[in-house]
C-alpha cells in the first residue's frame, strides 16, 4: 500500500477552499428535508435527524408514491412529519441539505435536482447503476460547491474509525491483504428489490466495505468479479471480488444465502508489522495484533472494545460539521467516484 497516498486522501477536502472562504456563519440548527422513504435505510435516517433536535430542524419529507405514503403513514418512524411535495420542500425557506432516501433508480436524479436548487445532500447507497451519471452529479456538485455526502454507514463506527488511524500513522507496516465479507438471509422482498440490478447482492451490500478499502488502499489496478445465482429466481446472491492493487490484494464476499450473514459480518486487515480484525463489523470490538508496540499499544494481541453508538448518527454529525465549515468531510469526491467505479466493477455491471 501506498501510505502517502492514503494520507492525502484521508485529509483531502470535499470542498474546495472557495467553500472554506464563504464564511458560514455557524446557525442554531440545520435545516434539513427529506426525499423517499422506500430505501432500506431511508427510516433509520429519518429516526436519527429527529434525535438531534439541537443540530437539524426537519422540515419535511416527501414521498411520491401515494400508495408507499399511505402505506408508511402509521410507522413510528415518520411520527409526527410534515409530508410535503419535492417542489415545496426544495423552495422552503432556508432549506439547506437534503438526505436522498428513494429506491436506488431514482437516487442520482433526486440528488442532481436538489443541487440543481442550491441544496446539499446526504445521498444513499450505491450511487445508482450508471457511472456517467453520477460522475456527472459530482462534478455539478463540486463546481456549485455542495457537498455530496455517501450514506455508507461504516465510515465513523468507532472500530472503523480506529483502523483508519493505525494504518494512517504506519502501525500495521505495508498493507498486504485485506478480507471481508457481509452477509444476510435475504427474503423474498430483498430479493425481489435487489434482482433489479444485474450486481444482485454485491451492489447492494458491497459498497460499505468497498468504500473503506478505496479510503486506505486507493483505486485497484484491477477488479475480478465472481457470481453465482442458487435459486430459481435468477438473483446473484452469492458473489465475491477480488481487488488488485500494487502491492496488496483485497477480497469482498457478498452472500444473501446466509443465516447468520448478520452476525459473522467481518473485516480484516494485515500488513508486514500487525493486523486487525473487526468482527461484528458494527459492534465496536477488535482484534489489533502489532509485531511491534505502536500509537500506545504493545507488541502482541489486544481485544478492543470501542462502544458504538446509532449507525447513523456520526455520519450526520459529521455532515452538521461540513456544512457549518467546522471540518471538512475526510472522503472526496474523487474517492467517492473510485469506490463507485470499483463497486460496479466488483458487481459485474457496465461502467461506460
Amino acid at each position: 500500500m501506498n501510505r502517502r497516498s492514503f494520507i492525502a486522501s484521508s485529509s483531502a477536502a470535499l470542498l474546495s477552499a472557495n467553500l472554506r472562504g464563504q464564511a458560514i456563519r455557524p446557525v442554531s440548527k440545520i435545516r434539513i428535508g427529506q426525499i423517499g422513504t422506500l430505501h432500506a435505510h431511508a427510516s433509520g435516517k429519518t429516526q436519527t435527524i429527529l434525535a438531534q433536535p439541537d443540530v437539524y430542524e426537519l422540515i419535511g419529507v416527501v414521498e411520491h408514491d401515494p400508495e408507499h405514503r399511505r402505506k408508511i403513514a402509521e410507522n413510528s418512524a415518520y411520527a409526527g412529519v410534515t409530508w410535503m411535495t419535492e417542489e415545496q420542500l426544495l423552495e422552503s425557506s432556508g432549506l439547506q441539505v437534503v438526505a436522498v432516501e428513494t429506491e436506488v433508480s431514482q437516487l442520482v436524479p433526486t440528488a442532481l435536482r436538489c443541487i440543481a436548487a442550491g441544496k446539499h445532500i446526504h445521498l444513499d447507497k450505491p450511487g445508482g447503476d450508471s457511472l456517467p451519471d453520477y460522475k456527472h452529479l459530482l462534478k455539478t456538485a463540486e463546481s456549485s460547491q455542495r457537498i455530496v455526502q455517501m450514506g455508507y454507514m461504516l465510515r465513523y463506527n468507532s472500530a472503523f474509525q480506529f483502523m483508519y488511524r493505525a494504518v494512517r500513522e504506519g502501525w500495521l507496516g505495508e498493507i498486504m491483504e485485506i478480507d471481508c465479507m457481509m452477509g444476510k438471509l435475504a427474503d423474498d422482498e430483498t430479493r425481489d428489490a435487489i434482482g433489479r440490478f444485474p450486481g444482485g447482492g454485491m451492489f447492494e451490500l458491497g459498497g460499505h466495505v468497498i468504500d473503506s478499502v478505496v479510503h486506505m488502499l486507493g483505486k485497484p489496478k484491477s477488479v475480478t468479479a465472481y457470481a453465482h445465482q442458487t435459486q430459481r429466481d435468477g438473483v446473484a446472491d452469492n458473489q465475491l471480488a477480488v481487488l488488485d492493487f500494487q502491492q496488496a490484494i483485497a477480497t469482498v464476499r457478498i452472500n444473501h444465502r446466509d443465516p447468520f450473514g448478520g452476525p459473522r459480518r467481518r473485516f480484516q486487515i494485515s500488513g508486514d508489522k500487525g493486523s486487525l480484525e473487526i468482527q461484528q463489523l458494527e459492534s465496536g470490538n477488535l482484534l489489533l495484533y502489532l509485531d511491534e508496540s505502536s500509537g500506545g499499544y504493545a507488541k502482541g494481541v489486544q481485544r478492543l472494545s470501542l462502544g458504538k453508538e446509532g449507525r447513523y448518527v456520526g455520519e450526520f454529525r459529521g455532515l452538521a460539521k461540513a456544512i457549518r465549515g467546522e471540518k471538512q468531510l475526510d472522503w472526496s469526491y474523487e474517492h467517492d467516484l473510485n469506490t463507485q467505479e470499483t463497486l460496479l466493477l466488483a458487481s459485474s455491471m457496465p461502467i461506460n
